[in-house]
């Protein structure tokens, strides 16, 4: 069976940072938070990254990232662009807005051979969740279709003081599976405890700070490809029509809806580590701060290549 592989969602790092270049180192080394996700990748035994941008941020990627990732582990490069969709659809001329996760994941269609893991180029997950999503997925056996993974955290560990956030809330059974996903998109830390926005009562909403989240760092089979492709004709059938600029396919919904027809058992895999993440300007005070702290705990080396 073919070891795992680590694919990387990075289409939209150029546009949410204004342009690589620009992306923060957050050491005085100059690393930015990808290299630590890939270290912490490369320790759990991963040996191949498949990195997802847009063509025309090629040149720049492998420039800041690429370039010197190349000299440790072998990388291959998938292309998420609007225009790849089927045959029969026509694109919206207005759409410029990538289609989401779940269609970023189907760009790897050809190039995924087997058991496979997935993050956000632009999140901190710690070391203990690379290893046990390698682990898990190393260990799964080839006629095991029906099983995926995800790794959990507290919601507490994932929050920003300096706004809202977006999470997959989950709820877990006894046995440890994944059996409902909500998407989440405003999450604030309250003084009193967190809360999200319901957008269709117009009010906030508590919830408790030990939920378990999503981060998308996900384990799935290759066999997930052929749901995302059912699933994404849906959503352009479905969803474009009604909001053609910014309707998304999101990775952790197709999930959601293989647990809802028993396709498919989610294992979550908890992590007690603290998610970083330079969403606004003001996390990255933060996010130096907890890098500097870890080296000096012996997790990282003070150079990382």
């Amino acid at each position: 069976m073919e070891k795992p592989v680590l694919v990387i969602m990075a289409a939209g790092m150029g546009s949410r940072y204004g342009g690589l270049k620009q992306i923060d180192a957050v050491d005085e080394q100059g690393h930015i938070i990808i290299d630590f996700s890939i270290f912490d990748a490369i320790r759990a035994g991963f040996r191949k990254i498949i990195f997802i941008i847009k063509h025309e941020m090629e040149e720049e990627f492998k420039e800041v990232i690429g370039d010197r990732i190349e000299k440790i582990v072998e990388v291959e490069y998938v292309f998420q662009e609007v225009t790849k969709v089927p045959d029969n659809f026509t694109v919206p001329d207005e759409r410029v807005k990538p289609w989401g996760t779940g269609h970023a994941i189907l760009c790897c269609k050809d190039k995924v051979k087997g058991p496979f893991a997935v993050i956000n180029a632009d999140d901190f997950y710690g070391r203990e969740a690379f290893t046990k999503i390698y682990d898990f997925l190393d260990t799964i056996k080839e006629n095991q279709s029906t099983v995926y993974t995800m790794v959990g955290y507290q919601l507490e560990n994932t929050l920003t003081e300096n706004g809202s956030v977006a999470r997959g809330v989950c709820d877990v059974n006894e046995e440890g599976f994944l059996t409902e996903i909500t998407e989440r998109t405003k999450i604030e830390r309250f003084p009193d405890g967190a809360k999200y926005f319901d957008s269709e009562q117009d009010t906030w909403e508590d919830i408790p700070f030990d939920k378990t989240v999503s981060m998308n760092l996900w384990g799935f089979k290759e066999d997930i490809m052929k749901e995302l492709e059912e699933e994404f004709n849906k959503f352009l059938e479905r969803e474009v029509s009604i909001n053609p600029t910014k309707s998304e396919f999101f990775l952790p919904t197709v999930v959601q809806h293989m647990i809802e027809k028993q396709k498919v058992q989610v294992k979550v895999l908890n992590s007690d580590d603290k998610w970083f993440g330079v969403t606004y300007k003001e996390d990255k005070e933060v996010v130096q701060n907890e890098i500097a702290k870890l080296k000096k705990q012996g997790v990282y080396p003070t150079n990382l290549w």
